[in-house]
C-alpha cells in the first residue's frame, strides 16, 4: 500500500496513457500491470481529439473504465501561467485536486525549468492543488519544492523517453536518505524492468513510465513484467540488502574446520 495526499494506493506502479498502439492495449497493459493511477495530458488529449472525430468521447470513456486515480498532468508547458492555467482547466475536467506539474525548461532534453516550476508550485499549493512536481534529481530544487508546499517529489533518472535507466544512481540516493519521510517516485527515463527495480531497491516509493511500456513490442507483456519488477524491488528494500564488498566472503565457515594435509 502506497499513500499520497492522505488517498492509499494498492501498487506503486505508475503509468502514463500516450503513444499506445489503440485505447484496447492502453486498457489491457494498465490492467495487467496492476497500476494504482494514470497520468493524463490534458492539452495533448485535447488536441487529438480535435483531429480525430469522437476519438476524445472515447478516451475519457476508457480512462473512466479502468477504476483507477487519474493524475492529470501539465505536459507541453514552459511557463509558470502555462503550466497554472492548464492545472486549472485540468481541475475543471477532472474534478481533482492532483496535478503532475511539468515546466519544460529546454527543448531537446525536455529537462524541467527548476526556476518555473518552483514558482508554479508555490502558487498551486496556495490555490490547494496536490501537486507532484517532475523535477531533476537536485537536492536544493527538491528542498525548494518541498518549502513551496510540495509534499511528493517526483526526480527524474534520465531524460523523457531516452530509456537510460538510473543515470545518477548517487544523486538518488542522497535524495532518499535526506528526505526519509517524503514520497518519492521516480518519473521519466526508466527504459526497463531491471531499471525499475534498481531505482525501487534505494528505497523509492513508486515508478511512473510510459514510453517503456507504451512503445514495447508488446505492451501488455512489458506492464506485467514492470509491475513484478516494481515489487521486487521494494520487497529487496524491505529485507535488507547486503552492501557491495571489496574481498569474498565464503558461505560456508571454515573457522574450526578439520584442515587435511
Amino acid at each position: 500500500m502506497f499513500e499520497v495526499y492522505g488517498e492509499k494506493l494498492p501498487s506503486r506502479l505508475i503509468l502514463g496513457t500516450a503513444q499506445y498502439p489503440s485505447p484496447e492495449i492502453l486498457g489491457e497493459a494498465v490492467r495487467a500491470g496492476g497500476a494504482s493511477a494514470v497520468t493524463v495530458s490534458l492539452r495533448r488529449e485535447a488536441a487529438g481529439a480535435a483531429t480525430a472525430t469522437g476519438s476524445g468521447g472515447q478516451f475519457w470513456s476508457l480512462i473512466q473504465s479502468l477504476g483507477v486515480p487519474v493524475l492529470p498532468n501539465t505536459a507541453g508547458c514552459h511557463t509558470v501561467k502555462e503550466a497554472v492555467t492548464t492545472a486549472h482547466m485540468a481541475r475543471e475536467v477532472f474534478n481533482t485536486k492532483w496535478i503532475k506539474l511539468e515546466v519544460i525548461g529546454n527543448h531537446d532534453t525536455l529537462q524541467p525549468d527548476v526556476f518555473e516550476l518552483v514558482e508554479a508550485a508555490r502558487i498551486l499549493c496556495e490555490e490547494g492543488f496536490d501537486v507532484f512536481p517532475y523535477t531533476t534529481d537536485d537536492l536544493v530544487v527538491c528542498e525548494r519544492l518541498l518549502d513551496a508546499g510540495c509534499e511528493v517529489l517526483m526526480p527524474w533518472c534520465a531524460p523523457i523517453g531516452s530509456a537510460k535507466g538510473p543515470m545518477n544512481i548517487d544523486a538518488l540516493r542522497s535524495l532518499r536518505g535526506h528526505f526519509p519521510d517524503v514520497p518519492l517516485i521516480v518519473d521519466a527515463g526508466i527504459g526497463r524492468p531491471s531499471h525499475a527495480t534498481t531505482v525501487m531497491e534505494l528505497g523509492f516509493d513508486a515508478v511512473l513510465l510510459n514510453t517503456a511500456v507504451a512503445r514495447a513490442g508488446d505492451p501488455v507483456h512489458m506492464a506485467r513484467a514492470f509491475g513484478s519488477a516494481v515489487k521486487a524491488g521494494r520487497t529487496a528494500w524491505l529485507a535488507g540488502m547486503l552492501e557491495p564488498r571489496d574481498t569474498a566472503v565464503p558461505s560456508t565457515p571454515v573457522i574450526g574446520k578439520a584442515v587435511f594435509s
